[in-house]
């Protein structure tokens, strides 16, 4: 079998897919990709048993067939072959030749009949959404799931769908963020599925166009297609925790300051905080408000700022890291902090927009 193909489109297809293929591998197909010819098509899938990536290119080929190659390997000779070159890809035996001019390159294979594929989904739901509002719930959200926690359901982020709105929620147990968009159409039930971290950051830097896309839902699967790449994860199983009860439901406390302000400050504050639970602590009183942090070695740090408050007096602690990474995903110029008491969550929300919304708790110090 012959292939014919552009080193610029091999090239693109597999800085698509690349993300799946690990560099340790527990089964050695999985450092492979799948090559499939048929058509004058060309298709690369990958996978690391929880997520696959197909990418597609035009080649210029009669012939049809399927062998795997390895991921990082192929796409090494790719980068380091000029971008305009043509690549003649020849199957012998065991092995594949790959030559561009005066360059050759011979790669082993192995079994394509062992590579594993994800099957068709079934139970499907569809919901049609616009790509940069998908990319703004994750971008919103992704930061606060958990990492290897034990509760394996925290370890992704749920996404939900009822009636005309689409939300996406993480939490990690400490913290919780949430953001909604609107679909054009209404959905009667409720559908709710835990897309795994690594299909979150794959799908994250697929989305990047604007345009509608579909998303299809599963019973055991998410899959989303774009122009030239197919997109599909495994779910995680099990029930998501009621995330509505740990959201403050009416704080009278509410303290408005600017967001890089306030983001400054807190950074240079956490320059001394302790460097394993970086713990600060909030004094905030009549526009005013006093960040404090120490460590183990009797260092201190504190910033003072103004601001707009009203409220009763309140002291508390936070783990820093978690209001700068809230504080990051705000887009306008000022936020609003609003607190219980010296006991409670606070809730960090845009001053402009009411469709994503932070929750911190508190910690002792």
């Amino acid at each position: 079998m012959k292939i014919e193909v552009k080193t610029e489109n091999l090239l693109k297809c597999l800085q698509s897919i690349i993300g799946v293929v690990e560099r340790k591998q527990t089964m050695p197909i999985l450092a492979n990709v799948l090559i499939n010819v048929a058509d004058e098509r060309l298709s690369i899938t990958a996978t690391d048993l929880e997520v696959e990536l197909i990418a597609t290119t035009t080649v210029s080929s009669s012939e049809s067939g399927s062998f795997t190659l390895p991921g990082r390997k192929l796409l090494d000779i790719c980068r380091a072959l000029p971008v305009t070159s043509d690549l003649l890809l020849q199957q012998d035996n065991s092995k594949i030749s790959i030559s561009s001019k005066r360059s050759k390159f011979s790669l082993s294979t192995l079994p394509e009949n062992e590579f594993p594929l994800i099957k068709d989904i079934s139970d499907i739901e569809v919901i049609s959404v616009e790509q940069t509002n998908l990319k703004s719930l994750i971008n919103k959200t992704h930061f606060s799931m958990a990492q290897q926690d034990v509760r394996y359901y925290l370890n992704g982020l749920l996404i939900e769908s009822e009636g005309t709105n689409l939300r996406a929620v993480a939490t990690d147990g400490h913290r919780l963020a949430i953001s909604d968009t609107d679909l054009t159409e209404s959905r009667d039930e409720k559908k709710q599925v835990i897309l795994p971290r690594k299909g979150v950051i794959e799908l994250q830097r697929l989305l990047d166009e604007k345009g509608r896309i579909e998303v299809l839902l599963g019973s055991n699967h998410i899959r989303v297609k774009f122009d030239d790449v197919c997109f599909t994860s495994k779910l995680i199983d099990g029930n998501f925790p009621e995330y509505q009860r740990v959201i403050p439901p009416n704080p009278e406390n509410k303290l408005k300051v600017n967001t890089e302000k306030l983001k400054g400050a807190l950074s240079r504050a956490a320059i001394l905080s302790n460097e394993k639970y970086r713990g600060i602590r909030l004094t905030v009183q009549k526009n005013s408000l006093v960040i404090q942090a120490h460590n183990p070695e009797q260092e201190q740090a504190e910033e003072k700022m103004d601001v707009d408050y009203g409220g009763a007096e309140i002291e508390i602690g936070f783990n820093v890291n978690y209001l700068i990474d809230a504080l990051n995903a705000v887009d306008s110029e000022d936020v609003h902090v609003l607190l219980v008491d010296n006991n409670s969550s606070c809730l960090i929300q845009d001053t402009d927009n009411s469709s994503y919304r932070f929750v911190v708790m508190p910690m002792r110090l």
